[in-house]
């Protein structure tokens, strides 16, 4: 069981500090929650293997504001926590000034790599690699040969989703037609269901009937309107097929809970340095179960494996967001 506590002000921060256990590991959930059913639920799922195999207990905080990732950071690091795992891109500014302060600490970052400190762990995921292959499938499996892509927060990581989807896309189907839309420019693009629901509307009423959302909780209403409407949807992070059975094409897997447990798992021990996790590493890839099988035919997955093995092998290059600030198949 883990020793969850809510940061709610400065006064509850404060509380961090009392009753820590040494060396016991702490996760900073992103805003959004830990059940969002994404991205941080991913990393809920992972910390929670731990916890069961080892006994073991962490500390856990859902942050409530942007002001309270340097709280967060510093209490937990003055609380003896080690390591110190924290969710999402938006840390990387907390961390650059906590993190010298606390020579003895080793932080975790998910989805960050920029950073210059000895005592940091940084790990990033090749969304665009996993995002082609579900590409690929949505192309297959639509009818009206257009497809939707959804993102929470408009910043380059979820364009970075968005490209790869593009051109997995363009593969099978050049002449395929992707809709785009980002549902905002602040935090709470990550959790607004309702905005969701409504760009999924709106996507379906230009004749999309697959839809990706790569948006977090905002996700939960473009799965829920898909289905709704009768469209598939793909999800996003942890495997979301079982949400909606049988409407669910398939999830873009990031193995955020892989990250998490692997650095639960070495404790005070985890390795420092930038870590970037793609198919090759088993980093992402795309759900099947039972919630999906009879949506992905036998060869939709044999031309979906091909395709993944040959980004392995460097056959198939997929261009990354990243490295271009631009993507050659997708307008946002």
């Amino acid at each position: 069981m883990s020793l969850t506590k809510t940061l709610m002000g400065a006064a509850a921060a404060i509380a961090l500090s009392a009753g820590a256990a040494l060396a016991e590991p702490a996760l900073i959930f992103d805003l959004g929650g830990k059940f969002d059913k994404s991205f941080n639920e991913a990393a809920h799922t992972g910390a929670q293997r731990w916890a069961e195999e080892t006994g073991g207990t962490y500390r856990e905080i859902e942050l409530q504001s942007e002001a309270q990732r340097e709280q967060a950071l510093r209490r937990f690091a003055e609380a003896g926590a080690n390591p110190v795992i924290t969710m999402g891109f938006a840390m990387a500014d907390p961390l650059s000034t906590v993190a010298p302060d606390y020579p003895d600490t080793t932080f975790v970052v998910i989805d960050v790599s920029w950073l210059d400190a000895p005592n940091l762990r940084q790990v990033a995921f090749a969304e665009h690699e996993g995002s082609y292959l579900v590409g690929m499938l949505a192309a297959m499996a639509s009818e009206s040969g257009i497809v939707g892509f959804i993102g929470g927060m408009d910043v380059p990581l979820i364009r970075h989703f968005g490209c790869g989807y593009a051109q997995g896309a363009k593969a099978v189907n050049e002449n395929i037609e992707i809709v785009a839309n980002m549902t905002g420019t602040t935090p709470a693009a990550w959790n607004d269901p309702v905005k969701g629901s409504e760009l999924a509307k709106a996507q379906i009423s230009q004749g999309a009937d697959v839809i990706y959302a790569a948006a977090g909780g905002t996700g939960v209403g473009v799965l829920q309107t898909a289905a709704d409407e009768g469209i598939l949807s793909i999800g996003v992070d942890s495997n979301q097929n079982h949400l909606h059975p049988g409407q669910v094409l398939t999830s873009m897997l990031k193995r955020v809970d892989v990250a998490v447990y692997d650095a639960m798992k070495a404790g005070e021990d985890v390795e420092t340095g930038v870590f970037t996790l793609g198919l090759a590493e088993n980093g992402v890839g795309y759900a099947l179960d039972e919630h999906n099988a009879d949506l992905v035919t036998d060869e939709m997955q044999a031309a979906v494996d091909e395709a993944r093995q040959k980004i392995i092998d460097g056959e198939i290059e997929v261009v990354s967001y990243y490295e271009n600030d631009s993507c050659p198949v997708l307008n946002f």
